[in-house]
């Protein structure tokens, strides 16, 4: 298991695109993907559990990867999330 923080710079949060998107890359690997926001935790390969957890603008988030290819899925979703996933 492995996990980073990163801050969202999306000025309008992780709406529904940026949150398409964040799924997507999730689904994209085999190992379970969650973050842990606040006081929860939530599955990111689920675009109504992103939507949820209402994460706006500034807010802190810390990605956990478990599995065969986590440290792949890790570092391509936080690299996704400096990059705006999708926003400009």
């Amino acid at each position: 298991m492995i996990s980073q923080k990163v801050i969202i710079k999306n000025l309008t949060g992780l709406h529904l695109r940026p949150a398409g998107v964040l799924c997507t890359l999730a689904m994209d690997y085999q190992c379970q993907v969650q973050f842990k926001y606040k006081k929860g935790i939530a599955n990111a390969k689920s675009v109504l559990s992103v939507l949820g957890a209402g994460i706006k603008y500034g807010d802190e988030i810390e990605f956990i990867c478990e599995g065969v290819d986590e440290a792949d899925a890790l570092s391509a979703i936080v690299e996704a999330v400096h990059q705006g996933l999708g926003d400009k």
